[in-house]
């Protein structure tokens, strides 16, 4: 079992910046692709970026590319979406996800959830 737990989340007016952490425990080493998901309220979760845990390798939403920036320390277990330039259309709880076996954007791909974080942005 991994643990994820997210945090950073907040209020923010438009055109400001956030950094979410997510910090790992657990089986650990069982991790394959981390990933930040995103649900608005009436929404599904819709996938943010993803990063491989070992080589690194990125992915993003195109509504988020240029803009956000997924990366992990391996060391301490810990991954990060830094988020600049926030547009109102981004506030929603945004959720770290980890999986074992692959290298997705699925949703459904993913075995292990955090609780999620909110991200308020104000026009």
């Amino acid at each position: 079992q991994v643990q994820l737990v997210e945090s950073g989340g907040g209020l923010v007016q438009a055109g400001g910046s956030l950094r979410l952490s997510c910090a790992a425990s657990g089986r650990t080493i069982d991790i394959y692709t981390m990933g930040w998901f995103r649900q608005a309220p009436g929404q599904e979760r819709e996938f943010v970026a993803r990063i491989t845990w070992i080589g690194g390798s990125t992915r993003y939403a195109d509504s988020v590319l240029g803009r956000f920036t997924i990366s992990r320390d391996n060391a301490k277990n810990a991954l990060y979406l830094q988020m600049n330039s926030l547009r109102p259309e981004d506030a929603a709880v945004y959720f770290c996800a980890a999986t074992r076996r692959i290298i997705s954007t699925t949703p459904r791909d993913y075995d292990y959830w955090g609780q999620g974080t909110q991200v308020t942005v104000s026009s």
